[in-house]
């Protein structure tokens, strides 16, 4: 039983059963034994792999797309260039080294970091080498525009999941049996923030909700709107929460949500009309069609001239799992926030 687990029983038998969204919080961001406060689980030696560590080509190809998108706004002279749940800092330093070509990019960005474990922090800026960098633990704000990447930031966000009855909804809620944590389903009743699903739902029907995903697009969008630049989200989800999606992973290995709590990354799918209705001008599309549009072929075709062997054979098989449809290229999509007197970023059709 890890540490974490003892403290949910305790404060179960206490308290009665809790939400998934509150067992989410707990285990991947307690201060102590949070799965994110207490390790780096990136790469072949952790949990799992993002886009970034896959391949350079899919954060030089953001970075270059935001670079476009602050041409296409009038390149302003001062501008913040924000990325939420950085990871090792992978994906900015490809995103720097694509645009340190685009004049005056790089003059006029000031590089935010939205990162609250330490850990982490430490590995992006050994990442990052001696770029200026300023770290934060609060969403970006301010008066400048916002240029903003979020990959693989959203389905780390703690859920709250239900279940279509005759009679309303029931909750799915964490509680105990044996002694041993166990999932289990509230009362059903009606619930007002659930009426709008009632349309294209069923009994029996799951959905999903991300309380804390809303609130953070609109602060993300609101500031777009108001001072220009572009957000670019990338997940994996859909358009709207169906079926349950809630899962762990350990060591690249699907597992049980229950099973070691804090010593595993629990997830689920983004609801991305969610994020979407937070602005007031968005673009939604699959990664897959998102990556060819920015131009992956060629680029792919670029770095390959230079390869041979089991370096080509390695970037082939990265090239094809950010795109192809039975990898990440259909089940993560891609969604842009823009202002609503903008150009659409480049990418999306």
């Amino acid at each position: 039983m890890t540490p974490l687990a003892a403290l949910l029983i305790q404060r179960i038998r206490a308290s009665g059963p809790i939400t998934l969204a509150e067992y989410m919080a707990d285990c991947l961001l307690h201060p102590q034994h949070g799965y994110y406060a207490t390790r780096d689980p990136f790469g072949a030696s952790g949990d799992f792999t993002t886009a970034p560590e896959i391949s350079q080509m899919f954060g030089e190809l953001l970075g270059l797309c935001l670079a476009q998108s602050w041409l296409d706004q009038g390149a302003p002279a001062r501008f913040t260039l924000a990325e939420l749940g950085p990871g090792r800092g992978t994906l900015m330093a490809d995103v720097l080294r694509a645009t340190q070509r685009v004049p005056g990019f790089h003059a006029a960005a000031e590089v935010l970091l939205v990162e609250a474990s330490a850990t982490l922090r430490a590995r992006q800026r050994s990442t990052l080498g001696e770029h200026p960098v300023r770290w934060t633990d609060q969403l970006p704000s301010g008066d400048t525009p916002l240029y903003f990447i979020a990959n693989e930031f959203f389905d780390a966000l703690p859920i709250r999941q239900f279940t279509r009855t005759p009679e309303g909804w029931s909750e799915t809620l964490i509680g105990l049996a044996n002694h041993q944590l166990c999932m289990g389903k509230s009362a059903p009743a009606p619930i007002a923030l659930l009426d709008h699903r009632l349309a294209d739902t069923a009994p029996g029907d799951v959905i999903e909700i991300c309380p804390a995903a809303p609130a953070i697009a609109q602060t993300i969008a609101a500031q777009i709107e108001s001072h220009g630049g572009a957000a670019l989200i990338l997940d994996y989800g859909d358009w709207i929460s169906r079926g349950d999606t809630f899962q762990a992973l350990q060591a690249h290995r699907f597992t049980d949500p229950l099973a070691d709590p804090g010593n595993a990354d629990l997830t689920a799918h983004v609801d991305f009309a969610a994020l979407a209705s937070a602005a007031k001008s968005y673009a939604y599309t699959t990664q897959a069609q998102f990556l060819t549009a920015l131009g992956i072929e060629h680029r792919a075709a670029q770095l390959a001239a230079k390869l041979q062997g089991e370096a080509l054979a390695q970037h082939n098989a990265a090239t094809r799992r950010l795109t192809a449809p039975e990898e990440m290229g259909k089940l993560f999509k891609a969604l842009a926030l823009f202002p609503s007197y903008a150009a659409k970023p480049p990418g999306f059709s």
